[in-house]
């Protein structure tokens, strides 16, 4: 699953912080200004981590930023007993 935004995208120093806990880049103004705790991507991060998935992250500063989780999801048949 992915999800894209065409915000203000992220720097390359910060993409390899943005998984911890509180981290917040508040280099722009709207970042400076937001109610953000830092926690969001940490809390998807241990739940996609406890799912034996991945998560990754492509950002281009000015352009926004594209979140893609990988899950290890089996296919399930359904029989009818």
């Amino acid at each position: 699953m992915s999800v894209t935004d065409s915000g203000i995208g992220i720097s390359p120093d910060a993409q390899t912080q943005i998984f911890n806990p509180y981290f917040r880049e508040v280099t722009a103004p709207q970042v400076q200004n937001s109610d953000g705790t830092g926690l969001g991507l940490a809390i998807v991060s241990r739940l996609v981590q406890l799912m034996d998935g991945e998560i990754k992250v492509d950002s281009q500063l000015g352009k926004g930023s594209t979140f893609t989780v990988i899950l290890p999801l089996e296919a399930m048949s359904t029989t009818d007993n």
